[in-house]
């Protein structure tokens, strides 16, 4: 028998255990065409670890605090700009959230753009987990949050080591998960407010929003607002996935239709979509839990999306 190709090898480390996974990923890097890739999938996977050790990260607690900070620095050690929008939401309860968006640039000059967001906060009750006393504990963020931005900060990395020909944006947005997605406005903050106060005539070719991308056991369909929205887009980015050899984790055809960051994106002109493994709730009960927790990680997940992203970019 042949030793496994690159794209079965990445299929047999989605099992492993995180030292066992990042053994084996390592051996995967070389890609279809032999060389390496420029998205390490073991080092974003420490990104994941590094910020669940803050603790969960919802809005007015110390581990969101600490959190946004350290995005701060690790994005001016890497980008040629670094803006932060911070703002507050006074909410219906009568909260004060402090809230902050970071806004990560390369080649900040260059009239072609291409942006890049996900959200860093967490959600601050896990209301589907299935113990009463859970859930009114915060939700640990591992995928829901934790992975698209570990996936940007691995994208920073690339582009650190190998300058884009063209701009390139990467939004960190805060907020996301907040409220109650079935009768408020308070989730969406950080790209509401975004989409708000862009930069004058901000207007990227088009932009990508990853979002629960670290399952291990990755499937990620066509949502359904992108379809309708910014087809172009999510041809491009299927495009991708399969040039690079990810067909078997980037699945043709609608599934799931959600609200999420890119539609306040698209609502203001944006070609926007959203990347996301929705059926880590769906199928898993992961989702808005206590349950979503490092070892539901993968970094042979994360290098399939990352792959992905530098792609789109380059």
């Amino acid at each position: 028998m042949s030793p496994p190709g690159p794209r079965s090898l990445a299929a047999l480390c989605l099992g492993l255990p995180g030292l066992l996974a990042g053994a084996c990923q390592s051996k995967a890097r070389g890609g279809s065409g032999g060389g390496e890739r420029e998205f390490d999938g073991v080092r974003a996977l420490g990104y994941v670890e590094r910020q669940l050790a803050f603790g969960p990260r919802a809005p007015n607690t110390a581990g969101h605090r600490a959190t946004g900070d350290w995005l701060v620095a690790e994005l001016e050690a890497r980008a040629d700009t670094v803006l932060v929008q911070d703002f507050v939401q006074h909410t219906r309860r009568g909260e004060r959230l402090a809230l902050r968006n970071v806004f990560a640039r390369f080649r900040p000059d260059a009239a072609e753009r291409v942006l890049l967001l996900a959200h860093w906060d967490t959600r601050p009750t896990a209301e589907r987990s299935p113990n009463l006393a859970a859930q009114r504990q915060p939700v640990p963020g591992a995928n829901d949050g934790a992975s698209g931005t570990a996936i940007l900060l691995g994208v920073a990395d690339a582009l650190r080591a190998r300058p884009p020909e063209i701009g390139v944006d990467l939004l960190f947005v805060d907020g996301e998960d907040y409220g109650d997605f079935s009768d408020t406005t308070e989730t969406l903050i950080g790209s509401r407010y975004f989409a708000a106060h862009r930069p004058p005539g901000y207007a990227p070719l088009f932009a990508v929003l990853f979002d629960m991308v670290g399952d291990r056991d990755l499937q990620i369909y066509q949502e359904g607002t992108s379809l309708a929205g910014a087809p172009e887009v999510v041809e491009r980015v299927w495009r991708a996935a399969d040039r690079l050899g990810h067909g078997d984790y980037f699945l043709p055809g609608g599934r799931h239709t959600i609200a999420d960051d890119h539609v306040p994106l698209q609502e203001v002109g944006i070609r926007a979509i959203v990347v996301i493994d929705f059926d880590y709730g769906s199928n898993n009960g992961y989702w808005h839990t206590t349950d979503d927790t490092l070892d539901k990680v993968s970094a042979a997940s994360l290098q399939i999306v990352g792959d992905v992203a530098v792609a789109l970019v380059r």
